[in-house]
């Protein structure tokens, strides 16, 4: 195992810089994803920990060695790509020797790695199988073992699920997490499914425009988005947004949000200033459907989805998701629903900065 460390890491093509000095510190043993939206700069630096970019400025360490000018193959790590780039011609045995080659181990060395990794993803039975005789799922699985066998210091994964269909992204999803905790080397894993992040991760970097805007574990991220980019990216379906003021009722700050009169969260009252712009954010899970609530809200759309229901709900100006269990499912001729929301559940953001109020 070995740990992975970035310090100020720019990427430059010409003039025009896409990764903007990153500082990031991977842990040995430490399952971390880089998780964004498409062009966020997730896979350059990706490439870059693989040796298959230069670094434009900064410095890369793994295992404490900087490695800005070492080669790929001596920098004692695995990648697994997106489109599992197996050779076509060669069976799933030789697929996996091929990757053996540099290395100039003893034949019986050889056989017992392939052995192993055969055995650990179930590829015993397909190792004389070429690609095109694989489906999708064991595909990937031939090239994490291509990689597994190589006992690399560092395992990097660039969007390895994305040619998958949603059941097999499922079971490879499994398969790469047992694998993590079968070997406990060190991975550095790209996505820019939230789902993926959150089962899979110790630790989300959640990357934009080039920048890291927030790291954390996954509980972290979701229970607190140190801005609203990190707030709406992170959570399925997305937090709700109102926009509100800050007023100050009995000597006590309220958050006004035309209609909604919210107690303000007990943790940020002393932060709050009587008269700012906020942004509310309300995650859908956190809006109580009960009689008891303060509000009355108009139900436009219910989402069945087996053991819950995602209730689209108009409340006077305020367009809202709510997640509620299954059991608490509207009856199909009931138009409207009482809603409230708990003080210290809501999410408070300045509207100017975007940043979170703490």
């Amino acid at each position: 195992m070995s740990s992975v460390t970035l310090r100020k890491v720019v990427k430059r093509y010409g003039q025009v810089e896409v990764v903007h000095g990153i500082d990031l510190s991977v842990e040995e043993g430490e399952f971390v994803v880089l998780l964004g939206p498409s062009g966020c700069g997730k896979t350059t630096t990706l490439r870059m920990v693989a040796g298959l970019e230069d670094i434009s400025a900064g410095q890369l360490e793994i295992a404490g060695r900087v490695v800005n000018d070492v080669a790929p193959k001596d920098r004692q790590i695995a990648m697994v790509f997106q489109n599992y780039a197996l050779y076509p011609h060669m069976t799933v045995r030789q697929n996996m020797e091929f990757a053996l080659k540099p290395q100039k181990l003893a034949a019986n060395e050889v056989s017992a790695r392939i052995a192993e990794a055969a055995r650990i993803l179930g590829l015993e039975p397909l190792l004389a199988r070429k690609p095109a005789q694989l489906s999708g799922g064991q595909r990937q699985r031939v090239a994490m073992a291509r990689a597994m066998v190589r006992t690399p210091k560092v395992f990097l994964f660039d969007e390895p699920l994305s040619n998958l269909d949603a059941k097999l992204r499922t079971q490879v999803r499994v398969e790469i997490a047992k694998l993590h905790r079968r070997l406990g080397t060190t991975v550095l894993y790209v996505t820019h499914d939230q789902v993926e992040a959150m089962t899979l991760a110790d630790k989300i970097v959640i990357m934009k425009d080039g920048h890291i805007e927030q790291v954390g574990s996954p509980e972290e991220v979701f229970a607190k988005p140190r801005n609203l980019f990190v707030a709406t990216f992170i959570g399925s379906p997305a937090m709700n947004l109102l926009p509100a003021k800050v007023a100050v009722v009995n000597g006590a700050p309220v958050l006004v949000a035309n209609g909604f009169r919210l107690a303000a969260p007990p943790s940020i009252v002393s932060a709050l200033d009587p008269g700012a712009s906020v942004t509310l954010g309300i995650r859908p899970s956190d809006i109580r459907v009960d009689e008891a609530g303060d509000y009355e809200a108009v139900v436009e759309v219910d989402e069945y989805l087996g053991t819950e229901v995602l209730l689209n709900l108009r409340a006077g100006n305020h367009e809202l998701v709510a997640q509620v269990p299954a059991a608490a499912r509207p009856a199909p001729d009931r138009q409207s629903v009482r809603i409230g929301f708990d003080a210290a559940r809501l999410h408070v953001f300045d509207t100017q900065s975007g940043e979170a109020i703490r």
